[in-house]
């Protein structure tokens, strides 16, 4: 494997990018029009013109791609996150072309991307499931049949798209009258997003966390899983923080849970790298919910905590190398590490995408500060792609530590030109059940609504003192662990720096 093309943009570009440079390999990077002058472009070996601004046209376009990887001889091709990524179209159509797909095989992203299919590999596999449907609903199911399954499942429950993810195509019924209106919509919504109106149906859970666990798996038949990701804190089921280990964890649940997800895995023949996310109740039982099959967008907290590059290891494995990883050693986290998705929205005006131009920026840094990002200054934020901007990752000795390194940087953290949501983080990684890590999948959304619109304040106001939230904290947090972490207290300069930065374009 000499040169890989990217086949995707922004900051997972980036990332990979980098992994690759340091293992001394070339990389093709690819761009839409309005991504030409982006960092990933400029940071690639090669760079290659796929098309128009739609993804559709671009970065979905799988011709134009492949073409690409022909012209600049391209012997692999790694999908990122998002885009073609679980496409296995796309991965059966790089193999056919002779080249490698640094990813699972293609009957496995069909496989496992059937929500439906999957459910049957967890049964098969001795894995825990939610109570629910295992075949689709399609057009030509009756809303009679349906009523009858609703009704075995039991209510309150959800009805969801057996293809694709991110909440679209799912609504919850808690009246049975409602049902047949709800699956109408879900069947419509699903099929405009992932073109399958097939849908299923499961039990709704009371008040769970979304707990997930990370493998990867080699060709030679070891599959190794790792410590897990606490996912809970969403917005409307988008993922907006992560953070390793859970809060609600403890040694047995987390032994059972990675034993279940290798098992999962085994149970497909999995390869490369994939996550499997759970739903942990209120009673510590988790239930299989889904497997992803790609790399996540929150990656990089597992790297924090285990010092594992998934990225060089997807390649490795990709070459054909055997896993030479520690299981034990992977169950055990070292420290905490948090993540926050920085995304171009308007947290003030119902997170509303804020497309436009960064006219100023300064990343934050200092110990235990990572900034995944392919934001720079003078460069747009188009309106055509999803508005994450950056990855902030913090982490520290223990989550404390963590929480008050992340309102360090994020008070430390400029993006003038453009809304952002670092004041929400700001206000968020503040609030008491958070700081006591008590949530679930709802939290969020319940606290969101409990803000009647009341406007977030600017991050540099609502982290003027780290200490109040150390001390909010408790006796937890030691005097070391806190000038560790930083006391967020700006200078004047900075201040000033700050202010004429908002009167240029707002944060």
């Amino acid at each position: 494997m000499n040169k890989i093309l990217i086949a995707n943009r922004g900051e997972i570009a980036v990332r990979i990018i980098r992994a690759c440079r340091e293992m001394g390999i070339a990389t093709v990077a690819v761009y839409s029009e309005c991504d030409r002058p982006a960092l990933h472009v400029r940071l690639a070996d090669e760079a290659r013109p796929i098309g128009p601004n739609p993804p559709r046209e671009s970065y979905l376009h799988i011709e134009r791609i492949l073409q690409a990887a022909r012209d600049t001889g391209a012997d692999a091709v790694h999908p990122g996150y998002g885009f073609l990524a679980e496409n296995d179209e796309f991965a059966a159509a790089v193999c056919e072309r002779g080249l490698t797909f640094i990813g699972p095989t293609p009957q496995a992203i069909a496989l496992m991307g059937s929500k439906t299919a999957a459910r049957q590999a967890a049964r098969r596999a001795g894995v825990p499931l939610v109570p629910g449907t295992e075949t689709p609903l399609n057009a030509d199911t009756s809303d009679a049949e349906i009523a009858r399954v609703a009704s075995e499942v039991g209510y309150p429950l959800l009805v969801k798209a057996v293809s694709g993810g991110g909440g679209k195509g799912m609504r919850t019924v808690t009246d049975p009258a409602d049902l047949s209106g709800l699956v109408m919509r879900a069947r419509s919504e699903a099929g405009a997003a992932f073109g399958d109106s097939s849908v299923y149906l499961e039990r709704r859970i009371a008040s769970p966390r979304h707990v997930e666990i990370q493998l990867l798996g080699d060709q030679h038949g070891t599959v190794v899983p790792f410590v897990e990701r606490e996912c809970s804190i969403q917005r409307r089921h988008q993922k907006v923080v992560e953070e390793s280990p859970s809060p609600a964890m403890t040694p047995a649940i987390r032994h059972a849970m990675m034993s279940a997800a290798a098992a999962v895995a085994r149970a497909v023949g999995y390869t490369n790298a994939g996550t499997i996310e759970f739903l942990l109740d209120e009673d510590g039982k988790f239930y299989f919910l889904e497997m992803n099959t790609r790399l996540q967008v929150e990656h990089p907290i597992t790297e924090m905590v285990t010092g594992i590059d998934l990225v060089r290891w997807q390649i490795r494995i990709a070459r054909g190398e055997r896993l030479e990883l520690d299981p034990e050693r992977l169950a055990v986290p070292h420290g905490h590490a948090i993540e926050c998705r920085i995304y171009a929205e308007d947290p003030d005006n119902g997170f509303l995408p804020s497309p436009g131009r960064i006219v100023q920026l300064r990343a934050p840094a200092g110990p235990g500060i990572r900034d995944d990002s392919s934001a720079t200054a003078g460069l747009d934020v188009p309106i055509f792609y999803d508005p994450l901007i950056s990855k902030l990752i913090a982490w520290a000795e223990d989550r404390p530590a963590t929480i008050a390194r992340m309102q360090r940087a994020l008070n430390e953290y400029v993006i003038a030109g453009i809304r952002t949501t670092i004041p929400f983080f700001s206000w968020l990684l503040a609030q008491p059940d958070f700081l006591a890590g008590r949530f679930h999948t709802a939290y969020l959304d319940e606290l969101l609504v409990g803000r009647n619109g009341r406007p977030f304040v600017e991050a540099e106001e609502a982290t003027e003192n780290v200490a109040a939230i150390a001390a909010a904290l408790g006796a937890v947090l030691s005097p070391e662990t806190v000038a560790a972490a930083g006391n967020g207290q700006p200078a004047e300069s900075d201040r000033r720096w700050k202010a004429q930065a908002r009167a240029e374009g707002l944060r």
